[in-house]
Order: C-alpha cells, then sequence, then structure tokens
C-alpha cells in the first residue's frame, strides 16, 4: 500500500512540474518604470485608451487569454491590432519585468 502511495504522489509530483510555468524571477519595481515609461499612454491605471473592453484587469486578462506572462511578453514583444512591437525597443529582460509588473498590478486591481 506505501509503494503505491508512493508512485502516486510520484507521479502527481511529476505531472505538476512537467505542466507548470517556471516562476519569472522578474524585477516588479523595473517593471513599473518600464510600464510609466512604454505603457501607461495607453494603458493608464490597467486601462486601455484604444479598446476600452481589452483593459489589463483581471478579469479581461483571464477573458482574453491573457492573463500570463508567456501571453503579456508574446503580445509586447510583437505586438497586435493597434499595440505597437516593443521587441526592437525593449531587451528581454524589460519585456519579462513589464509582464511580472502588469499582473501584479492586475492581481492588486490596479489599486496601490
Amino acid at each position: 500500500m506505501k509503494k503505491i502511495v508512493s508512485v502516486l504522489l510520484l507521479g502527481i509530483a511529476i505531472f505538476t512540474f512537467a505542466f507548470s510555468s517556471p516562476a519569472l524571477a522578474a524585477d516588479t519595481a523595473s517593471g513599473a518604470a518600464l510600464f510609466e515609461a512604454n505603457c501607461a499612454q495607453c494603458h493608464l491605471g490597467g486601462g486601455n485608451l484604444v479598446n476600452r473592453a481589452k483593459t489589463l484587469k483581471k478579469e479581461a486578462l483571464e477573458k482574453y487569454a491573457m492573463y500570463s506572462a508567456e501571453a503579456i511578453i508574446a503580445q509586447v514583444t510583437r505586438g497586435k491590432g493597434a499595440m505597437p512591437a516593443f521587441g526592437n525597443k525593449l531587451k528581454a529582460e524589460q519585456i519579462e519585468n513589464i509582464a511580472a509588473y502588469v499582473l501584479e498590478q492586475a492581481d492588486k486591481d490596479w489599486k496601490k
């Protein structure tokens, strides 16, 4: 019985680590400054001046499948629609920091 439980626990652990996203080791303070300099013109306070439905609020990020660092990084890097690409302007680490900041703020409902 102990062996079965051990095997099951090992299987769960392997499954969890194999299918979970690695945590970003990002600097949200740097992300805040980068967001202010590059993103706040259109996304002040987590809003969206171009398309009011697609804000950076948690509910909207979830609705549009953008509530992950990977999705935000891809959007900031490549741009989409009216949003310009920042991949040539910002380094990958800077974009990761912005993504971490956006997720942190979304979880706080953009309240300081």
